[in-house]
């Protein structure tokens, strides 16, 4: 059994081909208009897949990426069929995610010799960003590891609220300073909590801010360095949140929060709510940050680790 097969198990490959049914329903009944009645790739059946493709929200800088590496192949092999599409199209989305450097980690598996590992999450109002919050310690949770959650978005009514509701749901360590707290201190101190108390994770909120608001994007830099007087070389990951359904303007979010603060990591979330998910390999493109979570359904249980050969595999199965 591959290393691969180990650990992407039936149910998680069911639930991934499941959770990109609208993106794929979308975008092969785009490119099956695209050939239908042509027995080569020729610059026509290029430009409906690059509409595909943009529909898609693969982004048009990556889409023209890929349409130029097409036109290539077509040129070097002189004929190519259009029942071929599918494979190429196929390969230049896995170099893609090759080259951005994409690299799967199986499983939740802890870096060894850092506890507590401390993620710092950030990312705009509405993209789920509690929700995976709450996930994510559950899946820390199964894995045996002791979890910590800091409220650190103390400015929303209902934010520390929320997230408490969490950590009883699934049994873990909860922090917080109440409403109107300096997000900072409630950084620092859920951090020394961590450390106090033999925790091995300490996933810290902040609030959902607008990523067009300088000010509050700013902040973000004040909470990292809180973090890090807590415990020199945290946070070991700052974790983006983005929503997939909100296609090209995940990619705009991403563009200001890594300019904002060093996103290390990112989670796409409601992948199986929307058609958009072709977003994922423009993010991969145009970013060093590899998206490293996606969120393939509501039930806790639903996030997946981002396994770039389970997407692709995926995605260009026929359905």
């Amino acid at each position: 059994m591959s290393f691969f097969k180990k650990f992407f198990t039936k149910e998680k490959e069911q639930d991934l081909d499941q959770g990109l049914e609208k993106t794929k329903e979308g975008f092969f009944n785009k490119i099956s208009r695209a050939v239908a009645g042509k027995s080569t790739v020729d610059i026509e059946v290029l430009d409906e897949l690059e509409s595909a493709l943009i529909a898609s929200d693969v982004g048009l800088e990556t889409t023209v990426k890929i349409i130029e590496r097409i036109e290539q192949r077509v040129a070097r092999d002189k004929y190519v069929g259009t029942s071929e599409l599918n494979q190429i199209l196929r390969d230049e989305i896995v170099q893609i995610l090759a080259e951005n450097d994409q690299q799967s980690t199986e499983d939740y598996e802890l870096p060894v010799g850092t506890r507590p590992y401390v993620i710092m999450v950030v990312g705009v109002n509405g993209v789920g960003k509690t929700t995976t919050i709450g996930k994510l310690a559950f899946q820390f949770q199964k894995k045996g590891k002791k979890v910590v959650l800091g409220a650190g978005d103390t400015f929303r009514a209902a934010a520390v609220s929320q997230l408490k509701i969490w950590s009883e749901r699934i049994g873990c360590e909860f922090y917080d300073k109440g409403m109107n707290a300096d997000p900072a201190a409630v950084a620092y101190e859920t951090t020394r909590y961590a450390l106090e108390n033999h925790c091995d994770v300490a996933i810290i909120d902040t609030a959902g801010r607008l990523h067009t608001k300088t000010s509050l994007m700013q902040e973000l830099t004040k909470i990292k360095r809180s973090i890090d007087k807590a415990m020199p070389g945290a946070p070991h990951d700052v974790l983006l949140i983005l929503d997939a359904t909100t296609g090209q303007n995940a990619i705009e979010q991403c563009k200001q929060f890594t300019a904002a603060t060093e996103v290390s990591c990112l989670a796409l979330t409601k992948l199986d709510g929307t058609a958009k998910g072709g977003v994922a390999i423009g993010i991969s493109d145009q970013f060093k940050v590899p998206i490293k979570y996606i969120g393939v359904g509501e039930s806790i249980d639903k996030l997946q680790i981002f396994n770039k050969t389970a997407f692709v595999e995926s995605l260009f199965k026929k359905y």
